[in-house]
C-alpha cells in the first residue's frame, strides 16, 4: 500500500530527523583513531544511564545503530565502540574473523577499547555509576570482558556471543550482574565452552542468567544474516523478539536497585 504523499514526506522526515540524532564522535587509543557514535535521550538528566553497545565482528553496522537509536527511545544514552579503529575495518567475512580473532587471543587490548568507549559514554553525559555493557556476537564476548576485568558497570550482556576464554586465564570474582541470550543450536558456541563459561560464573560467584532460545542459531537477532538456519548464522524474528524483552527486564531490574 502506498502511502499518502503528505504522510510520505513527514514519515521521510521524522526518519531524517531520528538518523540525525546519532552523533559521530571521534577519540584516540594512543595514535589509533576510533571512531564511535553517540546519542542521547530527548529527556536527560545527570542520573540518566548510559548503554555501551559493543558491535559484532564486522564492526559498527546499521544494526547496532539502530539499537543506538531504539536505546536512546527508551531514555538511555547510548554509545557505539569502535573497537578495529580506522584503517582496520574488516572488508569480508575473513579480515573481520582475522580482526576479531587477535582482541579475543588478546583480551588486555579489547579491555582497553571498551574502557576507552565507555569513558566517551560517559563524557556524552551517562551517569558513571549506571552503565550496562551489551554486545552482540563478537560484542557479546567484549561483554564479557568487561565483567572479567571488573569493570565499574552494573551488568553485562551477550546476545549470541561467543563464552570461552583461553584455559590459562584464571576465573576471577565477577562483580557484575551478567545476562547471556543464546541460541540453543548455535554452532559456533561448542559445548564446553557453555560450561567452562557457567563454571566461570560459579567460581565468580556472579549473579549470572543464561537464557536458550530454541530453534535459533547464531546472530539471531541480525535481519542482514537472512533466514536460512543451516549457514549456522541467522535471524529469527521470535528470538530477537523474545531476548529483547529478556534484556529491558534485566535493564529495569538492574537501573532500579
Amino acid at each position: 500500500m502506498k502511502l499518502p504523499i503528505s504522510f510520505a514526506i513527514i514519515f521521510t522526515f521524522m526518519a531524517l530527523q531520528t538518523n540525525a540524532q546519532l552523533k559521530a564522535v571521534a577519540y584516540t587509543d594512543v595514535s589509533q583513531k576510533l571512531n564511535g557514535f553517540a546519542i542521547a535521550p530527548a529527556k536527560k538528566t545527570p542520573q540518566t544511564p548510559g548503554i555501551l553497545i559493543l558491535p559484532a565482528w564486522k564492526g559498527i553496522s546499521d544494526h547496532s545503530k539502530r539499537v543506538a537509536q531504539e536505546l536512546a527511545g527508551l531514555g538511555y544514552y547510548a554509545f557505539i565502540a569502535d573497537i578495529y579503529g580506522e584503517g582496520n575495518y574488516p572488508k569480508d567475512t575473513k579480515e573481520a574473523g582475522e580482526q576479531s580473532g587477535y582482541y579475543k587471543s588478546h583480551p588486555e587490548d579489547y579491555q582497553r577499547r571498551i574502557k576507552l568507549a565507555m569513558e566517551q559514554l560517559i563524557k556524552f553525559g551517562a551517569n558513571p555509576e549506571d552503565i550496562v555493557v551489551i554486545g552482540y556476537c563478537f560484542g557479546g564476548t567484549g561483554a564479557l570482558e568487561a565483567a572479567r576485568a571488573q569493570m565499574a558497570v552494573r551488568g553485562v550482556v551477550s546476545f549470541h556471543g561467543g563464552l570461552g576464554k583461553d584455559k590459562s586465564r584464571e576465573n576471577k570474582k565477577i562483580k557484575t550482574k551478567v545476562l547471556v541470550l543464546h541460541g540453543a543450536d548455535d554452532p559456533y558456541v561448542p559445548q564446553g565452552d557453555i560450561l567452562a563459561f557457567q563454571q566461570e560464573m560459579r567460581d565468580g560467584n556472579a549473579d549470572w542468567q543464561m537464557i536458550y532460545y530454541g530453534n535459533a542459531v547464531h546472530a539471531f537477532t541480525e535481519k542482514e544474516a537472512g533466514n536460512d538456519n543451516s549457514k549456522g548464522a541467522a535471524y529469527n524474528e521470535q528470538a530477537d523478539r523474545r531476548s529483547w524483552k529478556h534484556f529491558l527486564l534485566f535493564l529495569k531490574e538492574t537501573f532500579e536497585e
